[in-house]
Parts: structure tokens; C-alpha cells; sequence
């Protein structure tokens, strides 16, 4: 592929603001993500974001289609109807001419939406192409009924790890490694994963592993690179151990008016 045929970030931001900007139905074009952050690099994806009236969402599917078309065939197209959010949908699209990193992910949010990720402490510093409604706009989060559901989440942890943790344990026994291991790396893990987040960066503490390289501190991660990294059987028996010490410890000694306070900072 010749270098002036590469269709770059910036062309298909411009092409997606003037096919989005008249339709009187969209009423906002934004971009998140690592831009967000302030983490944008070579390989960054494009995430972008438009709300629109209730019943134009196919619609918008299509305008945003066919102003892509414009710039590359569409090597790669994925539908996703419905988010944990509602009134949510998405599509990642994969453009032959772009760089194979740069897949452009488009989420249209129905007007009605009762969620439409814009607060900046969880989705950063969102970057507007045009926005039509004074309603729509970067909001500060809701910490109280935030910290609520993180307090709940904190008690279902503990009750899930006490009761399926030894499912590792179970399948080392029946000499089922494979079972373990994905056990090991689904359950044991992820729950440390999701305590540790609470602990250093709460806003984030359901992100799994997005962004934990920036979020947590290097020697925490450096550690958990060494329990997800398993050789053989011997090695995950001692690393269950370790993963399931270190859960107990984190969880027993997570203190919520720490957390309060880092969820109070600006």
C-alpha cells in the first residue's frame, strides 16, 4: 500500500463530522478513549461516541457506514445491539486502508439513555467534535451511590471467593490442569485484580485489566505478571496459594474511608 493511500485518525474524524453534524437527529459527536486519557500512540483505536434520537439508530449505523466508505472498503464490520448500558449499540469497523490497529469503534446512545458514560472520572477528559444540546455535556460523578455499589460489591466478593475459589483447588486434584488454570486466571485473579483496582485507582475497579499498566503501581503489577505467567502444575499450585493469600489480605484490610477519599479528590 502506497503511503498516500493510508487513511490516518484525523481523515476519518473529519468525514465523520460532516456526515454526522446536519442530521437534526445526532446531537452530539465525541471521542474517548485513550485520547482521553492522554494515552493516544500508534497503535490506538478510535472510540468514538453519538447521541441520538430514540429511533434514529439504525439510521446513524448507516450514515456512519457510508461516510467511512468513502475513505476505504470496510475490511471488517462487528454489530453489537445492546451494551450492559441501555440504549446503547455498537460496531467496530475495520477499514482496509487504515492501520490494522486502527479500528474505528462507534457506540450511538439513544437520547433516552440513562447512562451516557460522560462522567470524567471514569471516562477521562472526553473530547467533543460538535455538541447541539446545552443537556449534553461532561458531568461529575455521582460518588455517594458510586461508593454504594462499590461497598456492595466489595461483600459479594468476599461471599463469591469463599465459596468458589477452591474450584482451582478441585481441579489440581482431579488432574485437571487446564481446568484449574482457567480457573486460576478467570476467578482468583481476577477477583485480586478487581480488589487491588479498589484499592489504588476506585474509579476504575471494574475495568479488569484496561489501563492497569497506568493505574496500579509498578511493583503491584510487576507481581501479578509473575502469577499470570505460569510454567507448569508445580508452579500454579504455589501461585494459587500466593493469589489466594494476597486476596485475603487486600480484602480484609481494604478501608473504605481511604477510598471515600480518593473518590472525593477533584
Amino acid at each position: 500500500m502506497k503511503k498516500e493511500e493510508i487513511v490516518t485518525r484525523n481523515d476519518i474524524i473529519e468525514v465523520l463530522i460532516k456526515a454526522l453534524k446536519p442530521p437534526n437527529y445526532v446531537h452530539a459527536f465525541w471521542e474517548g478513549g485513550a485520547i482521553a486519557f492522554n494515552r493516544l500512540d500508534e497503535w490506538s483505536d478510535i472510540d468514538l461516541y453519538a447521541v441520538v434520537d430514540d429511533d434514529k439508530v439504525e439510521e446513524t449505523f448507516n450514515v456512519i457506514e457510508n461516510a467511512l466508505k468513502t475513505l476505504s472498503p470496510i475490511k471488517q464490520k462487528l454489530y453489537i445491539p445492546q451494551l450492559p448500558w441501555p440504549g446503547i449499540s455498537q460496531t467496530f469497523y475495520k477499514l482496509e486502508k487504515t492501520s490494522e490497529f486502527l479500528i474505528v469503534d462507534f457506540a450511538v446512545i439513544k437520547l433516552s439513555a440513562p447512562d451516557k458514560l460522560l462522567e470524567t472520572e471514569i471516562h477521562g477528559n472526553l473530547v467533543f467534535y460538535f455538541n447541539k444540546s446545552k443537556k449534553l455535556k461532561p458531568s461529575r460523578l455521582d460518588r455517594n451511590s458510586f461508593l454504594e455499589k462499590l461497598q456492595a460489591r466489595i461483600e459479594m466478593l468476599k461471599v463469591r471467593f469463599d465459596l468458589f475459589n477452591n474450584l482451582v483447588e478441585k481441579e489440581i486434584n482431579r488432574g485437571n490442569i487446564l481446568e484449574a488454570l482457567e480457573w486460576y486466571r478467570a476467578f482468583t485473579l481476577s477477583s485480586l485484580i478487581e480488589v487491588l483496582r479498589m484499592k489504588y485507582y476506585p474509579f476504575h475497579y471494574n475495568f479488569r485489566m484496561r489501563y492497569i499498566h497506568y493505574e496500579l503501581p509498578q511493583e503491584i503489577v510487576r507481581e501479578l505478571e509473575n502469577l499470570y505467567f505460569v510454567k507448569n502444575e508445580e508452579d500454579l499450585k504455589e501461585k494459587y496459594v500466593k493469589a489466594t493469600e494476597w486476596f485475603i489480605k487486600e480484602i480484609s484490610g481494604i478501608d473504605l474511608k481511604e477510598i471515600e477519599k480518593k473518590l472525593l479528590k477533584p
